[in-house]
């Protein structure tokens, strides 16, 4: 059973998730931000994982910490679902069209956090998320997910079509990186023998 449940309280945000990585993507999300909802259930639909998410922070500031802290928290739920990633396929990637907009993602779930992101923004906010915020999303659930992330949007006119490209197919390689491999046998897929 790859399937984990992290509470992350601190005075600013206090975080709910439940997280089967073997789902069929059904989802439940609340973060108080409507963007962040709709893009994290890209997450699980196209991941086609099963995601209970409730959020709860200091909206009244901004949504800097929210948007941070649920991308911790989600790293940390795909970290302890993965638990020592025996058998997994470990590397995925996908490219993701949205009208004119291509956006491609690959993921190593190494152990190791890196993140690189690239995309160029066309207004300061997509929703009432700051565009800034992208990349540091991504940058947070590589850190508490202890894998590599490579995040780039090729090419796009509309920010909305971007956002969307991105989480399609941050889901599509997510899906692909976490399947489990049976011609690994259950062993570690590392010349090193643990990630």
């Amino acid at each position: 059973m790859r399937i984990s449940e992290i509470s992350r309280q601190t005075s600013e945000t206090q975080i709910a998730i439940k997280l089967d990585l073997d789902g069929t993507g059904r989802h439940e999300i609340s973060t108080g931000i409507g963007f962040l909802d709709h893009m994290l259930t890209h997450l699980a639909v196209h991941g086609l994982f099963d995601l209970s998410m409730q959020a709860k922070g200091d909206l009244h500031i901004d949504t800097h910490h929210t948007v941070e802290d649920v991308a911790l928290a989600l790293g940390q739920a795909f970290d302890a679902a993965l638990a020592d990633r025996r058998g997994i396929v470990r590397m995925g990637d996908c490219f993701a069209p949205m009208d004119e907009t291509l956006a491609h993602v690959a993921v190593d779930l190494s152990g190791r956090p890196y993140a690189v992101v690239q995309a160029e923004w066309h207004a300061p906010y997509v929703g009432n998320i700051p565009t800034t915020l992208f990349p540091h999303f991504f940058e947070s659930f590589a850190v508490t997910a202890r894998c590599n992330l490579h995040a780039r949007v090729l090419y796009g006119r509309d920010d909305h079509h971007q956002a969307e490209a991105l989480f399609k197919a941050w889901a599509r390689a997510l899906d692909s990186a976490t399947q489990l491999d049976p011609r690994r046998a259950g062993a570690i897929p590392s010349t090193k023998g643990m990630l």
